[in-house]
């Protein structure tokens, strides 16, 4: 598969996971993420696809600093239902990085690498869009992501609205094509540090 060039440009993510140390999966438990995976499990790249991957990497950073962020040692939580708007698919995101699951996650060897559980939904309450939380010492943030100051090309609705009607030839479908990667591309590049993409509560 092969993916748009710029996917190799953003900052990668690297976690210890004690479950895959313990199973040999990784040794010393160390996993990378790029963007790259983030697609792979939402089978596209999008804005929001990319908004999750900065959010999580801009609240693993905010709780960790420079140390080594622990997978499966985090409580993800979201103001919304699993339904509502994208929560889902940044949900997925950041289950993906962190390792957070619901009740289909594993439960654990013995009451310790337990991941079930650790994503939850409707916690009205909150005062952004999700809160992390680590397991080991109860740190938290809450976050919500703003992709407003991100400008979008308004030929981009246009364009889809072709495909869509059925009346985009091939070259019109790979136009859009380039104009919506190049929406992602200033995402997670030029906007990757931009102070008001991610708002902490």
């Amino acid at each position: 598969m092969a993916f748009p060039a710029f996917f190799t440009r953003v900052p990668r993510l690297t976690l210890r996971d004690p479950l895959a140390e313990l199973l040999g999966a990784a040794e010393a438990g160390l996993i990378e993420y790029g963007y790259a995976d983030a697609v792979r499990l939402a089978g596209h790249s999008c804005p929001t696809v990319a908004g999750a991957y900065l959010l999580a990497w801009r609240m693993l950073d905010r709780l960790y600093g420079g140390e080594i962020p622990e997978r499966g040692g985090l409580r993800l939580e979201f103001r919304g239902d699993q339904g509502d708007g994208v929560a889902g698919v940044i949900a997925a995101v950041l289950g993906l990085l962190t390792g957070a699951a619901g009740e289909g996650g594993f439960k654990g060897l013995a009451g310790r690498y337990g991941r079930r559980g650790l994503l939850c939904f409707g916690v009205k309450a909150l005062a952004g869009e999700v809160r992390m939380t680590r397991l080991d010492n109860g740190a938290s943030c809450t976050a919500s992501l703003d992709l407003s100051p991100l400008p979008g090309d308004p030929a981009i609705g246009a364009a889809l609205g072709e495909i869509l009607a059925g009346t985009a030839d091939a070259a019109a479908r790979a136009r859009f094509a380039d104009l919506w990667q190049g929406r992602v591309e200033r995402l997670l590049t030029q906007y990757f540090e931009h102070p008001d993409m991610v708002r902490f509560a």
